[in-house]
């Protein structure tokens, strides 16, 4: 009868399609165990990310497929989730996915976005690390807070410091405060190198990058040190940002990066007054620009005080007001970047 019984459910299950995937269930990997005792049908569901897009559905789906097999009186789903990548490359082998964040220009809200995705993430209960990659003008010690300064572990290789679950490293822990960093590309080159090499990361299943602005020697730099998920582009509506857009989009094509999408921050505000959303900036922007570019638009940040002020007070929006307007659309944001990332990832193991 259980064996008979195990394999109706599976085959029922094969039916179910991850709506994000568009792929069997079972063909991706999701489906690791099923037992039928009694009538009473258990199945270890694995999902691939914390957020997995549709996730509510998937569950749904597969709790009725299982309860239409004959015989099934009790459908128990015991739900986990394993973060679906791969090694980012002999640097840094144990971490599972890599994700840049970008920006065509300076003043988007690149790194105040960066820090927060990586915090949500974090309180998620994914393993991540946070990497201020911009040298020149490093945010990640003001965004998290001056307690993330790195240590050394018994081989004098870097290990990064702990800030709120995530493990953080900037050149602005390793400077004074105020100190100008006054470098060459050689020496750009070379810090980056060693954040790569000579850091002690551990295992990760994401390390969020917090690029610099612009295209530039540091994209190059990794493109070619380490395999990158995906990059993730922030623009603001304003024209002379999102021209920036198809820069970043180009530059990453030429180093065979995979642009994710884009995010509009500051897109609107929310007066509250009388609740409705004022584009301060422009609205309609970023979508056309997407639209043309082939690309999605992966969320729309609106204008917030309290992110200024957060970041300014090392006190991340999605902590400091996480049931906001802002920090909800960065939760959301979140979810649909690690979703495309573990696509690519289970589309890939099929091959």
């Amino acid at each position: 009868m259980s064996v008979s019984a195990n394999e109706s459910v599976r085959t029922v299950l094969e039916a179910v399609v991850d709506p994000n995937a568009k792929e069997s269930i079972v063909r991706l990997g999701m489906v690791r165990d099923i037992q039928v005792r009694g009538g009473k049908a258990r199945i270890d569901l694995v999902l691939p990310s914390h957020r997995y897009v549709d996730k509510a559905n998937i569950v749904e789906s597969v709790e009725r497929a299982a309860a239409g097999v004959e015989g099934i009186e009790g459908v128990t789903i015991d739900e986990r989730v394993e973060v679906a990548g791969r090694d980012a490359g002999e640097t840094i082998a144990d971490v599972k996915n890599v994700v840049a964040v970008a920006s065509g220009k300076g003043g988007v809200g690149k790194s105040t976005l960066a820090a927060n995705i990586a915090m949500v993430l974090a309180r998620d209960g994914a393993r991540v690390g946070l990497l201020d990659c911009d040298v020149y003008g490093p945010s990640v010690p003001t965004i998290m807070g001056r307690d993330g300064a790195p240590t050394y572990d018994d081989e004098r290789r870097i290990r990064p410091g702990r800030v709120q679950g995530v493990s953080v490293l900037s050149m602005g822990y390793m400077v004074e405060e105020d100190t100008p960093m006054v470098w060459r590309g050689p020496m750009l080159h070379g810090a980056l190198t060693q954040f790569l090499d000579d850091v002690s990361w551990g295992s990760l299943d994401y390390l969020v990058l917090d690029l610099p602005p612009g295209t530039g020697d540091i994209q190059l730099t990794l493109s070619q040190k380490v395999t990158v998920s995906g990059a993730l582009i922030v623009t603001t509506p304003q024209g002379v940002a999102l021209e920036d857009v198809e820069r970043g989009k180009t530059m990453f094509d030429d180093v065979q990066i995979e642009t994710l999408g884009v995010v509009e921050n500051m897109s609107y505000f929310i007066c509250p007054a009388c609740d409705k959303r004022h584009y301060l900036f422009g609205h309609g922007g970023a979508k056309s620009a997407t639209d043309r570019l082939g690309l999605p638009l992966l969320g729309e940040i609106p204008v917030d005080l309290a992110m200024r002020i957060g970041a300014d007070e090392a006190d991340p929006i999605v902590l400091r007001d996480p049931d906001g307007s802002a920090a909800t659309a960065i939760r959301d944001l979140a979810a649909k970047v690690t979703t495309r990332i573990a696509v690519k990832n289970l589309l890939r193991s099929l091959v």
